[in-house]
C-alpha cells in the first residue's frame, strides 16, 4: 500500500509541476475544471444525490465554469477581484463556522444544501488555482507543498509518536503530536524557502502555519462528512490515496485563504 500511494504522489507530481509552468492559462483552467467535476462527483456520491441529481448538479457546475473561463479571459482584473471577495466569505467560513461545526460535528441532512457547500468549496479552490496560475505559480506551489509536507510529517509524527488524540470522534488516526510534527516540517521548510530566495521576511513562518493549520481543518471537515456517510474513502481513483477529495481535503481551504493574505501582504506593503 506504502509503495502503490508513493508511486501514486511521484506520478501527480510529475504531471502537477510542468503543467503549472507551462500550459497555458486558459488549458490549464480546462484542466483543473475537469479535476474539479470529478472532485465534485465524489462529493456528490459522498451527500447522496441520485443519479438524475448528480447529472444536473455537475452539468451546472461545468456550465458555470466555463462561463467564469470565458470571464477570465477577457476580464481578468476583475475576475480576480470577484474571486477575491469569495475567498473573504471561505476565510469567514473556515475560521468561524467550521471550528464551530466540526465540535459540535454536526449534520446537514438537506442534499442540496450540501450540494451548495460543495459548489462552493471546490469552486472557490478552482478559482484560487486559476488565479495563482496566472498571477504567481510560484506561491500556488508553496501553498500546495506545505500541504503535502504537512500531511506526511503528522503521519510520520503521529504514528510514531501520537498519543494524543486530536478529534477521535472525527478521525482517530490524527493526534496533536502530528499536529507538532507538521509544524516544525513546515517551519523548516519556511527557514528553506528564506534561505534558498534569499528573502528577510519573518511573516512568511506564520503564514505558512495557517496554511498548515487550514489544511488540518480542511482534512477534518471532509472526514466528518466521510464518517457520516459511512465511507472510508471519497473515492478509488487514485490507487493508495482513494479519491480525489481524499487527496485535496487540506488545500481545498489553504489555497482560497492563502491567495487572499497573500494579496492583503502585498497590498498593505504597497501602501505603507
Amino acid at each position: 500500500m506504502l509503495k502503490t500511494r508513493i508511486l501514486t504522489a511521484l506520478v501527480l507530481l510529475a504531471c502537477f509541476i510542468p503543467s503549472l509552468f507551462f500550459l497555458q492559462d486558459t488549458i490549464w483552467a480546462f484542466v483543473m475544471l475537469v479535476l474539479s467535476l470529478l472532485a465534485l462527483r465524489e462529493w456528490a456520491n459522498m451527500i447522496g444525490l441520485s443519479q438524475i441529481e448528480k447529472y444536473w448538479y455537475l452539468a451546472a457546475s461545468a456550465a458555470l465554469g466555463l462561463m467564469a473561463i470565458y470571464y477570465m479571459h477577457y476580464h481578468f482584473h476583475t475576475f480576480f477581484l470577484d474571486a477575491l471577495n469569495l475567498f473573504f466569505v471561505m476565510a469567514i467560513f473556515w475560521g468561524v463556522v467550521v471550528p464551530i461545526w466540526l465540535a459540535k460535528s454536526y449534520t446537514l441532512k438537506h442534499p442540496w444544501l450540501n450540494a451548495l457547500l460543495g459548489f462552493l468549496l471546490l469552486g472557490s479552490l478552482w478559482l484560487a488555482l486559476l488565479c495563482a496560475k496566472r498571477v504567481d505559480p510560484w506561491a500556488l506551489l508553496v501553498i500546495i507543498s506545505t500541504i503535502w509536507i504537512a500531511d506526511s510529517a503528522a503521519y510520520f509524527a503521529g504514528k510514531n509518536f501520537g498519543k494524543h488524540k486530536l478529534a477521535p470522534t472525527i478521525s482517530p488516526g490524527k493526534t496533536w503530536e502530528g499536529v507538532v510534527g507538521a509544524l516544525i516540517a513546515v517551519s523548516i521548510f519556511a527557514l528553506l524557502i528564506c534561505y534558498v530566495k534569499g528573502l528577510n521576511d519573518w511573516l512568511i513562518l506564520p503564514g505558512l502555519w495557517v496554511i498548515t493549520a487550514l489544511g488540518i481543518y480542511g482534512d477534518l471537515f471532509e472526514s466528518m462528512f466521510k464518517r457520516q456517510a459511512n465511507l472510508k474513502d471519497s473515492g478509488d481513483l487514485l490507487p493508495g490515496h482513494g479519491g480525489i477529495l481524499d487527496r485535496i481535503d487540506g488545500v481545498i481551504p489553504a489555497m482560497p485563504i492563502g491567495i487572499l493574505l497573500l494579496y492583503l501582504y502585498h497590498y498593505y506593503q504597497n501602501t505603507l
